[in-house]
């Protein structure tokens, strides 16, 4: 969902983190802190918080709010009101778990808290009620979509090495990894202690030595927004975020600026929807080079590719989206959101031709490549994924027969499917998008197809 909505103004403090009594935790907080309290809505002052200890100590809520705490920054030693942790992304995680200990020894005795339903790599930690929290350590394993581990326990690192009192959010895309920065864009950040909405605004430098031209501004829940406006306008961007509360009021900084290049060309691009936009293993978005297909090719690759996007919807944009960037080469990939939703092949087959067709008229070679199949089995453990039609696996054939009989084809699907004609259990989590192992395999096999059809094209570079 995309949404544009104004930006609202305003602080608080982040909700105390939830603890017990077993795990040496505080045996009580204030109700205020809990809550999340903002300077307008403090009337008592003077709050109490009686630690494992049970020494209690007063703090001034309306100083804390403001992040002026000076009475706890006084009375405890090395006072923390949130550490943020963070860690390399793992493939095929669909979460992850935290593990807070008290010493740098993994015994039971030693467990602070656990954190679970984490879904990015990287964790903000509320320390406000924690005495202690300079001494522990902290430790993250990678879950699957069962809640099974798939690694081991990290090893254990004190929490003082990690980002203390971050006072702006932090940007997980990964854009400059990319050879060309998607057309489409996914914004994604480690969410905010306390945040419910979060601003995003876009940047563009165009280098005259003017101050950058802010373009876009947008809101949203959580902390992924995919956009919905393509970038074709050559140039440097950056994007900034700042997170709000449930009130409106805000509760961050704007993170610091993260930027990406827009290219005036690109001899190879690629349309297609989600597949070919990226993210994987549910919870990672596409703005994480290690779901993206175009990763694994040694030949550069403009991502055109738009989540949920019809073949209809990709002929409808090739205006746009394709010619501003003047492609020698088109990758042309899609099918699977139609015959998934009871498409047939000769409704989908026109649309794909209607494509090529465009590309020749502007001297495009279009490419085209295998519808990839789906996993039903998988597909019903997800409620955002509609129940697949059940003729769709005789369409995906038709379709991909035709598609094979085209000039210039490359087949990506077969690789991925198991003796059933299923997305094989391996390279997907949802049944629907391919994980790592199928990114890999889509992006090699085109990769190797345009080496070896166009020789003499010079494909390795820009």
């Amino acid at each position: 969902m995309r949404k544009y909505l104004g930006f609202a103004a305003g602080i608080m403090v982040a909700a105390a983190l939830s603890c017990s009594q077993s795990a040496g935790m505080p045996l009580a907080m204030p109700e205020a802190m809990a809550a999340g309290v903002t300077m307008a809505d403090s009337k008592d002052l003077a709050k109490t918080i009686r630690f494992e200890d049970n020494e209690e100590i007063k703090v001034d809520v309306k100083e804390a709010a403001e992040g002026k705490d000076d009475i706890a920054a006084r009375e405890i030693p090395g006072y923390l009101r949130k550490v943020r942790l963070s860690w390399e992304p793992v493939p095929g995680a669909v979460s992850y778990q935290v593990a807070i200990m008290r010493a740098n020894k993994n015994i039971p005795e030693n467990v602070v808290s656990v954190k679970r339903g984490i879904f990015t790599n990287g964790y903000e930690l509320d320390t406000s009620v924690m005495r202690a929290a300079k001494d522990y350590y902290w430790k993250v394993c990678p879950l699957d979509a069962s809640g099974h581990y798939i690694k081991l326990y990290s090893d254990l690192k004190p929490l003082t090495e990690q980002e203390l009192n971050p006072v702006a959010p932090k940007p997980t895309t990964e854009f400059e990894s990319m050879a060309y920065a998607p057309l489409y864009p996914v914004f994604s950040w480690v969410p905010v202690t306390g945040a419910k909405y979060y601003d995003v605004r876009v940047y563009r430098d165009d280098g005259n030595g003017e101050k950058p031209e802010l373009i876009r501004e947008l809101t949203t829940e959580g902390s992924v927004l995919y956009e919905d406006a393509g970038y074709t306008w050559p140039g440097r961007y950056y994007w900034q975020v700042r997170s709000r509360n449930e009130l409106g009021n805000r509760v961050s900084e704007w993170s610091e600026p993260s930027y990406y290049q827009v290219e005036a060309a690109a001899k190879v691009a690629a349309i297609g929807d989600s597949i070919t936009h990226g993210g994987g293993a549910v919870s990672t978005p596409p703005g994480y080079v290690m779901y993206n297909w175009e990763t694994y090719s040694q030949v550069p690759v403009k991502n055109l590719g738009y989540s949920g996007d019809t073949v209809a919807a990709m002929a409808a944009r090739f205006d746009s989206d394709v010619l501003p960037f003047k492609p020698k080469i088109l990758v042309i990939m899609g099918g699977v959101n139609d015959f998934r939703s009871g498409g047939r092949a000769e409704e989908i087959i026109p649309y794909l031709r209607q494509i090529g067709d465009k590309c020749r008229a502007h001297g495009i070679i279009p490419v085209y490549a295998t519808a990839t199949p789906i996993n039903p089995h998988f597909i019903a453990n997800w409620h955002y994924i509609t129940a697949p039609a059940a003729d769709w696996k005789n369409e995906q054939v038709k379709l991909n027969q035709w598609i094979m009989q085209q000039q210039y084809a490359v087949d990506v699907a077969s690789g991925m499917t198991d003796c059933y004609g299923l997305l094989m259990d391996e390279a997907t989590t949802d049944g629907l998008h391919p994980d790592v192992l199928g990114k890999k395999m889509i992006g090699e096999a085109i990769s190797n197809y345009l080496l070896k059809t166009f020789p003499g094209k010079n494909l390795l570079a820009k």
